[in-house]
């Protein structure tokens, strides 16, 4: 059976992590403790005194000061592994963790999890194919020395850094390595923790060069597993679960979060917080429980999204100059759909393609896959149809060769529709108002990845209000911002009473607009 040395680095809290050590090494595991040395003597004894009657309690063979984005860290973590490795000849698997850390799963659980295959765990992607470096600085980090730290010594980090680029001093990346990159949050097999420390007394060059790379803790281990391992024997993932929100800063979990963290396909979670006493004590308990069951529905982070972008109106950037100085036409009318019910759009819209001749076109900008033209590739990504959605529409209604068009639109992009409507061209809407029963909702969350099949039928149903009301602030935006050529439709009203608002968005007969909405399923699920 799988027994994990927990490597853990903390740096302050000595009470929380004297529990968190008690909680980890309940189920027979064990833990070696790197304490940072800024975090002082004091605290460091406190720690030492809580864990001196535990036995699978072991401390780095050095306390060093660790700093972010140094190869402090990368060092600290080592002297970890080092003891560890020493002190635990039963340990099968190393699991990096930090003070923020938790469990979300029971031990017993955990150790099947790792019993299952005999592999690494460990995000490891190119560091220059993959797009995993989302700001920054990328090869600069490792063709270029950093003696300095950018968060504390921001003026000398940037003028070793400038000058060495003036002086094109250059170095070069050890010639066998492929350089990876990925999360710091890993879990290892012995045999791989003992491969890496062999390979650390062996290879004093690799040592020096990682030394003043910048942020090596996403680059060090990462690497040394891809060079050592079999490609097969590796899974590229953490099972850490963290999430990080649109400003880059982590996602910190409360009390109230219990539920929906059990439910990820993950074993630990970063980052709880302090204050989460409640949350704490759940999971501590959970992870010495025997006999438990999950039920993993794996929404977390889409959920998480949706929930926090409720409420927000506005965008973060400015427009860009083609957003803003592109045209679709002072000749041309854009006809706008907007549904939160796709295939009823799209029903209405193919009775609108037999009966009229304007060009129809499905969710454009909410749809991947939908049905588009060949543009030169603009078409193919969704970000690049919203970023140029204006150049992009004029494109389309210069392929169909057509001063009108009709598109669907999902009502949350209120904003596509405003810069649609502050454009020379003239401009329309007609919004479909649908009934949404629960079913409906409960199948909308799994689609959309709010909820997924394992969801727990309570936790879905006090879900469910919250979508409904999101789904009607949506129309009620729409319908204050008080848009010329505004027409609505409902799923309340007879045909006839839905004839005429059409008849007027498509600039034809009632008659012809009857015919086009008779259609007895339009709105049926």
């Amino acid at each position: 059976m799988a027994r994990i040395a927990f490597i853990l680095l903390c740096h302050k809290d000595p009470e929380a992590i004297i529990d968190q050590a008690r909680q980890l090494t309940r189920a027979g595991d064990y833990i070696a403790i790197h304490f940072d040395a800024r975090g002082g003597k004091e605290a460091f004894e406190a720690i030492r005194a809580g864990l001196k009657d535990n036995p699978n309690v072991a401390y780095a063979t050095k306390r060093i000061k660790c700093g972010w984005g140094e190869w402090s860290l990368v060092e600290a973590t080592l002297y970890a592994i080092e003891a560890a490795e020493a002190a635990f000849p039963r340990a099968t698997h190393f699991y990096m963790l930090s003070g923020d850390c938790m469990p979300i799963k029971s031990a017993e659980y955990i150790h099947d999890y790792l019993d299952r295959e005999d592999v690494d765990v460990i995000e490891s992607f190119d560091f220059f194919e993959s797009d995993w470096i989302k700001t920054g600085i990328k090869e600069e980090r490792l063709i270029y020395r950093h003696w300095f730290n950018e968060r504390t010594h921001k003026w000398l980090f940037y003028q070793s850094f400038w000058m060495q680029r003036r002086l094109g001093l250059k170095r070069e990346i050890p010639e066998d390595l492929q350089i990876m990159i990925g999360s710091q949050w890993w879990c290892l097999r012995r045999r791989t923790i003992e491969w890496i420390l062999d390979f650390t007394r062996s290879r004093k060059d690799v040592m020096k060069f990682f030394r003043t790379t910048w942020i090596p803790d996403e680059t060090f281990f990462q690497t040394l597993v891809r060079h050592l391992v079999p490609e097969n024997e590796i899974r590229a993932r953490t099972l850490t679960f963290l999430m990080f929100t649109d400003y880059g800063m982590p996602v910190v979990f409360y009390n109230d979060h219990y539920d929906l963290l059990l439910s990820q396909d993950y074993l630990f979670a970063r980052k709880i917080s302090p204050d989460a006493k409640e949350l704490k004590k759940r999971l501590g308990d959970l992870f010495a429980a025997t006999g438990m069951e999950f039920q993993i529905s794996n929404e977390g982070r889409s959920l998480f999204t949706f929930l926090t972008g409720r409420g927000r109106d506005g965008r973060r950037f400015a427009q860009r100059f083609w957003e803003t100085e592109s045209t679709l036409g002072r000749d041309r009318e854009l006809l706008m759909i907007v549904c939160k019910k796709w295939h009823v759009a799209k029903r209405l819209v193919s009775q609108i393609k037999e009966h009229c001749d304007i060009p129809c076109l499905e969710y454009l900008f909410n749809e991947q896959n939908t049905y588009l033209p060949d543009l030169g590739g603009i078409e193919k990504s969704l970000e690049k149809r919203t970023r140029h959605r204006r150049a992009w529409v004029r494109m389309l209604f210069d392929y169909f060769d057509a001063d009108r068009m009709v598109v669907c639109l999902d009502p949350q992009g209120i904003d596509l529709i405003r810069d649609f409507y502050a454009d020379r061209s003239g401009t329309r809407i007609l919004e479909i108002d649908c009934e949404f029963t629960d079913d409906y909702l409960s199948g909308h969350a799994k689609r959309t990845g709010l909820a997924g099949d394992q969801t727990p039928e309570e936790a879905l149903r006090r879900l469910l209000p919250t979508i409904r009301a999101d789904i009607n602030h949506e129309s009620d935006r729409i319908r204050d911002a008080e848009f010329d050529n505004y027409e609505r439709i409902s799923q309340s009203r007879t045909p006839e009473e839905n004839a005429r608002p059409l008849a007027r968005f498509l600039g034809i007969s009632e008659d012809a607009a009857l015919e086009i909405v008779s259609m007895h399923y339009l709105f049926s699920d």
